[in-house]
């Protein structure tokens, strides 16, 4: 079970209100932007070719709109969860093949102390298929609007 709440993870600096990007490639480089311009990853090149290789064991676009793209790398040094969200949509092969509009960016490095990583990514999971939250994540007027969306859940 997870020690904290998906709350505890987020952070203003690593929320995307609109994302520009139209192709799987380009949302990849896109979310990781904040990170990279924090100083929080090592080797951008290297995390994105990262982020392609999971992608190539299966997608990580789950349906319904919702896509949480993650894995496990040397170039953190701590969890990290960026947000972004696309009212058009963006094709990334998700398993119902319709445009994906919320996208959940968790990168951990390989050991943690709170072995947060996986226990993360399933309570997300578990969130966006509630169809209410969903919506709201998606109407969010922000960031806090965001968050409070969490809190309820």
């Amino acid at each position: 079970m997870i020690s904290k709440n998906v709350t505890d993870f987020l952070d203003e600096r690593f929320f995307l209100q609109e994302l520009n990007s139209r192709t799987k490639n380009d949302v990849l480089q896109e979310l990781m932007r904040p990170l990279i311009e924090s100083e929080q990853v090592q080797n951008a090149e290297l995390l994105h070719e990262t982020l392609r290789q999971r992608e190539l064991m299966g997608s990580t676009g789950l349906g319904k709109g919702i896509a949480v793209p993650h894995c496990r790398s040397t170039l953190v040094s701590r969890l990290l969860l960026l947000v972004g969200r696309s009212s058009k949509g963006i094709d990334y092969d998700a398993v119902d093949k319709k445009p994906v509009h919320l996208f959940f960016l968790i990168v951990a490095p390989p050991i943690e102390d709170n072995n947060d990583y996986l226990p993360l990514l399933g309570k997300i999971v578990e969130i966006v298929r509630d169809g209410r939250k969903r919506k709201a994540m998606l109407k969010a007027e922000g960031f806090k609007a965001l968050v409070r969306v969490f809190e309820k859940g």
